[in-house]
């Protein structure tokens, strides 16, 4: 509850003193500051569906709405029939979300590390809410639902319980396809599991069940059985590239002076989060986690076969691995955790900020 304060603070304060009109005597509704990017298109999903009058593919400014899963519309046109405003019911849904999904971190850290008592889930937890792109955990975006499912999915995964995390992996990939990765991680873990009880497996099949129901219901709208992937190429250039072309535009668009600098900036913070996340991968592979390389390493594929990297920072916040070992090396070394709380504290505000004001979609 601290940290979301601290965002109404940043939010307050970024629409008072940094308004679009530098002589604005009005500074606008205070969720305006939240209604940033990827929000309108859940937002005309929630409230006009996909395909509203007939428009789609081809059609004079369509808006490739398409390509945003309904998971989180559909939640967000629920909770909007109880709280009419739509930016409201959208904080909402992320609030009650974030909520769940903390308690899950913390207890799915307490299984990784067994050892350290209350100490390991508190450190986790702290991690993951000060992180650089903690901002989009209460934004109206799809994180915070994501994990609210992908965590408790994993957790029940860890204890054996195939059927609730089946069925919650399921859930988690109506809202963001990572859950197609941990779908393939929960595979590995089942397949990896000592004594695996096969007759729990079709559990696994719900898995894949969201994303061919979603396919189908945008063939019967647009005649393409791709219309998903071409969506994605239409509006973020998601079209395939091999990694090192990847990195070589995103390198470019980050140094090559071609660009503002804020953008470059932002390009920058692709590089180095893709960087940290290929650590963090061969950190996995070498103590030999391999459902949790799994998730990560089709997670990484997927960002980084694109034309350039985009979303790759808040990407991380779905990173469980990453916070659970920060927690853990923070034990080991005291001093880590001053260190990178003085880091990142200010970047995330300063990335906040950069959210709130719409200079940056993370």
């Amino acid at each position: 509850m601290v940290t979301r304060l601290a965002l109404a603070v940043t939010a307050y304060c970024a629409r008072r003193l940094f308004p679009a009109d530098r002589d604005a005597r009005d500074a606008g509704p205070f969720l305006a500051a939240f209604e940033q990017w990827d929000w309108g298109l859940y937002l005309k999903i929630a409230r006009d569906g996909y395909f509203p009058g007939g428009a789609g593919p081809g059609t004079d400014g369509w808006d490739n709405r398409e390509a945003f899963l309904p998971g989180f519309p559909t939640v967000l046109r629920a909770v909007h029939a109880v709280v009419p405003h739509w930016p409201a019911a959208g904080l909402l849904v992320s609030l009650a979300a974030g909520a769940v999904a903390v308690v899950a971190l913390a207890r799915l850290a307490r299984s990784y590390l067994p050892d350290t008592g209350a100490a390991g889930p508190r450190r986790t937890v702290l991690f993951f809410l000060l992180s650089p792109c903690a901002v989009f955990l209460a934004a109206g975006y799809t994180e915070a639902l994501f994990l609210a499912l992908a965590l408790p999915a994993w957790l029940a995964a860890r204890r054996g319980a195939w059927p609730q995390a089946a069925v919650l992996t399921a859930l988690s990939a109506t809202v963001r396809v990572s859950g197609l990765f941990l779908a393939a991680a929960l595979l590995a873990q089942f397949l990896l599991t000592a004594r695996r009880p096969w007759r729990q497996a079709p559990w696994l099949l719900l898995c894949a069940l969201p994303p061919a129901a979603y396919t189908a219901y945008l063939y019967l709208h647009t005649g393409d059985w791709m219309a998903w992937k071409h969506a994605q190429e239409r509006g973020w250039y998601r079209d395939f590239h091999p990694p090192w072309e990847a990195w070589a535009h995103t390198w470019q668009a980050a140094f090559g002076e071609a660009y503002a600098t804020g953008y470059a900036l932002t390009s920058q913070a692709e590089l180095l989060a893709m960087t940290g996340g290929l650590v963090l991968l061969g950190v996995l592979l070498w103590r030999r986690q391999w459902p949790e390389s799994v998730y990560l390493a089709a997670t990484l594929w997927a960002l980084g076969t694109s034309f350039w990297y985009t979303s790759v920072p808040r990407s991380t916040l779905l990173w469980w691995p990453l916070w659970i070992g920060l927690a853990a090396l923070s034990l080991r070394r005291p001093r880590f955790t001053t260190a990178w709380l003085c880091l990142t504290v200010p970047l995330s505000a300063a990335l906040a900020y950069a959210f709130l004001t719409g200079r940056w979609a993370g």
